[in-house]
Parts: structure tokens; sequence; C-alpha cells
């Protein structure tokens, strides 16, 4: 099986990720509404390419992490936060999900971060598992915060130190 390609995001990457986030979105993972056209652009003024990990496989894009910070304090510039983590059906069970994981580990330690956090839907067992095998542990749990498709939602908020 080939190995994912992990790279940061380029302008032009931006129509692709676009596409592969409206393929990817599920209740399982998602709070906002099923997107809807006309599209809103996938970058934003705060939200760039340099804040996005890119997978290919095949010359393909499959995947990508969205890496910011969990607040604009500057006391809190030394975690960083996923913000965001898709991979393609067609990739799925391909390491997809863990490369971009690890690279995100790797690309907050370049950046000078000590930690990193995520929060993640208490019913998305198969992220949870994943992260938790990244060594991400549970940090806090906001009970039944969100009210997705007639069922109420734990937010999970996890993390681990670099």
């Amino acid at each position: 099986m080939p190995v994912p390609h992990i790279r940061l995001a380029t302008a032009d990457d931006e129509e692709a990720l676009g596409r592969l986030d409206r393929a990817t979105w599920s209740p399982l993972h998602a709070v906002q509404p099923r997107p809807r056209q006309p599209y809103d652009l996938f970058f934003s003024g705060s939200c760039g390419p340099r804040d996005h990990l890119v997978a290919e496989l095949g010359g393909e894009i499959v995947g990508y992490l969205r890496l910011g910070f969990p607040t604009p304090l500057a006391c809190n510039t030394h975690v960083r936060q996923i913000q965001g983590l898709a991979v393609a059906d067609a990739a799925r069970g391909a390491g997809v999900g863990r490369a971009l994981l690890r690279a995100a580990q790797d690309e907050a330690r370049r950046l000078g971060a000590r930690r990193i956090s995520l929060r993640v839907l208490g019913h998305n067992t198969p992220a949870r598992t994943l992260y938790e095998s990244e060594g991400f542990v549970v940090d806090g749990v906001l009970p039944e915060e969100f009210l997705l498709d007639g069922r109420y939602v734990d937010d999970i908020l996890m993390g681990r130190f670099l």
C-alpha cells in the first residue's frame, strides 16, 4: 500500500480541498449544516493555505488537516489546535488520517508549540480511537453540547503534550 505524501497546502489546492470537504461532510463529525451552493471558499482570511496540511496518494489530494490556534490570546500561542481533519472515503484505511496527525504534531513542534489539542464529537468513535492511538487523551467533556439529527451529542476535548 502506498504511503501518503504530506505537504503544506498551496492556494492552487483550494478547489480540490473544497470538493473534498463537501464530499466528506457527515453528521458524525460536522456541527454545521450540509454545505449548499453557492459554496463558500475553502480558505479564508484567517485560515489560509499555510494552516493546512494536505495528504496525497498517487498525486491526488485525499485528505487535509487544518491546524490553528485555539484562541487569539498571546498567552495561548504555545498551543496549536486541530480544527478540521478529512479523508476521502476511497482513501480510508490507507493511513492518511494517521499520517496527517503525525505531520501536524511535527508542524506544531516546528512552530514552537508545546501542546496540541482538538475537539471531537462523542459519537465519532473511529476518530476518537485514532486520536487515542496517537497519544491524545480526554481533557474534558461538554455533555450534550450539540443537538444533531435530533440527538444530543457530547463535545470531547482532547490533547497531548508535544
